[in-house]
């Protein structure tokens, strides 16, 4: 299983999405909550715990990065939709 870092949608985020023509990228997890799963690699995953000290990585369960920023996430979000792809870590690291 890969490393990723859940990006939960709300409506408004899904809006964007839905502009963007990519609301097939959500993928429903449970009772119509919907999240986008950004992967990242080992390196990836180890320089966000570097650059970001609240977050932790869950290797336990869901394999994935938690307890980023809500303004980390937001950036993370608007590269997806810029993007158009969910393959964007390397590009978001660049400023870090």
């Amino acid at each position: 299983m890969s490393i990723t870092i859940n990006i939960w949608i709300n409506e408004e985020r899904y809006a964007k999405l839905q502009k963007a023509g990519l609301a097939d990228m959500a993928e429903e997890v449970l009772a119509g909550l919907k999240v986008i799963k950004v992967p990242c690699t080992e390196e990836q995953k180890d320089k966000v715990l570097k650059v970001f000290p609240t977050a932790k990585y869950d290797s336990a369960t869901t394999k994935s990065i938690e307890l980023l920023p809500r303004e980390v996430k937001d950036k993370i979000f608007d590269l997806v939709v810029e993007k158009q792809s969910i393959d964007i870590m390397d590009e978001f690291l660049k400023n870090y």
